[in-house]
């Protein structure tokens, strides 16, 4: 691990950070956090790897995380809230079992950023940049080589740089389930790569850090069909051919390029090879029936499942894009917002977040794995003509579990209608800046850009009292 970074009395004081005394709402109003004093430091990153669930579309803050039962009629909905196992925190009634867990995790419920529509607010809450054109720019557009890169990718990419975890018998950096997609059906299939969203890729890093994506239904088969080889290659054969094309270009000299794709390649072959350890970390083969029962039988529960084999084969970033119901169009919900949470998106994640949760919790791992669920951005307070709500960016939730984060407390607090932020808002890229911290990654780290010109990794401070 990296020596411990500091943050400056400046840094902090700039954002400023609020938590309802002990993550709880007081009667006397809201106790300010401890600001960092010139010299303090935080804690090491614990974690090796980052869970990101990623609810697309945009999940209603005030139904899930955050309800104002106090509200009128049509800011309030039909959910009611109910105690979790933290004293005065409460939380959506169609999430029992998290409400159990609440000690694993923390909830930040003053993230704001001032843009309401999808495709700047998905890049935004992916890369930490806005689009070029952040209050007119809704063009659906595929994934760019001058992009800044997915979190997720400079995960990928400063853990392999900085030699802190060692490729895996060429496991992936960064693997996304299934790709940042449109998606075409409401059956859950996704458009391919003319569809695929601004935000999901490497970018300007080079597709030696772009996701391997995983766009079937994880472990269905126990085998993701790009990673089995063709039946008529041989074990012995294909690593014969392995062996072969190393002696050719050992002796050939190395043009420019020429290494990433390599190594890109080389990491195909062997996961294509191998008959265990890293090709089986996309396999839920060995996985116990009440294991999986545990998750959900469902492709949202597998992906979960198969994210966790994933984070302890040593794949420093899985993505998961949860965006696949029928009643809506993901958490897009315009329209029959609360029939959408309550038979279909609210129980998928309580059973599927609480198994992760638990199960990491069992195997001693989910200190060492950060788990991130966030959209790209909440929802109106105001319930619509048709039963829905509408794009908000003012105002989201995001859980943070595992990874030396503290659980059993909220940051932030929003008004009585959950519509902004009562504390200093936190904006999604001190999100970011909190997960780089947690992985073990200089926030501050410069990269470079096609043109050679240098950005910091992250704008964002890191939220110090999660840590």
């Amino acid at each position: 691990m990296p020596a411990r970074q500091s943050l400056s009395a400046d840094a902090v004081d700039r954002r400023g950070f609020l938590r309802l005394g002990g993550g709880l709402a007081l009667a006397s109003g809201f106790a300010p956090v401890r600001a960092l004093a010139a010299g303090d430091t935080l804690r090491t990153g614990r974690a090796r790897s980052c869970i990101f669930v990623y609810l697309l579309g945009g999940p209603p803050h005030m139904d899930m995380w955050d309800l104002k039962p106090t509200a009128p009629a049509e800011i309030r909905g039909p959910f009611r809230p109910i105690a979790t196992a933290t004293p005065g925190l409460e939380i959506c009634e169609h999430l029992p079992r998290l409400a159990k867990l609440s000690a694993s995790y923390a909830l930040v419920r003053s993230v704001s950023h001032p843009n309401h529509n999808h495709t700047p607010m998905i890049y935004y809450t992916l890369t930490g940049r806005p689009v070029d054109r952040p209050e007119m720019d809704n063009d659906v557009r595929p994934p760019q080589r001058d992009d800044f890169p997915h979190i997720g990718a400079s995960i990928a990419a400063c853990t392999q740089k900085a030699a802190q975890r060692p490729r895996t018998a060429n496991l992936p950096g960064f693997v996304a389930i299934p790709q940042l997609a449109v998606r075409s059906s409401t059956s859950g299939e996704f458009k391919r790569a003319r569809s695929a969203l601004r935000g999901g890729a490497a970018g300007f890093l080079g597709p030696l850090y772009d996701p391997l994506c995983v766009d079937g239904d994880p472990g269905a088969d126990d085998a993701v069909p790009a990673l089995v080889r063709p039946v008529e290659v041989a074990a012995e054969r294909h690593e014969r051919r392995r062996q072969l094309l190393s002696l050719v270009e050992s002796s050939r000299p190395i043009v420019a390029g020429a290494e990433r794709y390599r190594e890109l390649r080389d990491q195909a072959v062997v996961l294509a090879g191998a008959s265990g350890g890293a090709a089986s970390a996309f396999s839920l083969a060995g996985e116990t029936q009440p294991v999986r029962e545990a998750y959900g039988d469902h492709r949202f529960g597998r992906a979960m499942l198969m994210a966790r084999r994933l984070a302890e084969a040593g794949v420093p970033m899985t993505t998961i894009h949860f965006n696949e119901m029928t009643v809506c169009d993901g958490w897009d919900t315009h329209s029959k917002n609360f029939e959408a949470l309550q038979s279909e998106l609210l129980p998928m994640l309580d059973q599927s977040l609480s198994a992760l949760l638990t199960d990491l919790q069992a195997r001693g791992t989910l200190g060492e794995t950060l788990v991130v669920v966030m959209g790209e951005f909440g929802r109106t307070p105001k319930i619509n003509a048709a039963a829905g709500r509408d794009h908000w960016g003012s105002c989201q939730s995001v859980l943070l579990a595992g990874g030396g984060i503290q659980g059993g407390q909220v940051i932030g607090a929003s008004d009585k209608i959950g519509a902004y932020p009562t504390t200093t808002p936190i904006d999604p890229v001190d999100i970011h800046a909190t997960m780089f911290h947690s992985l073990g990654i200089n926030p501050r780290t410069i990269v470079h850009d096609q043109l050679s010109r240098p950005f910091t990794l992250c704008s964002g401070e890191v939220i110090a009292d999660l840590l």
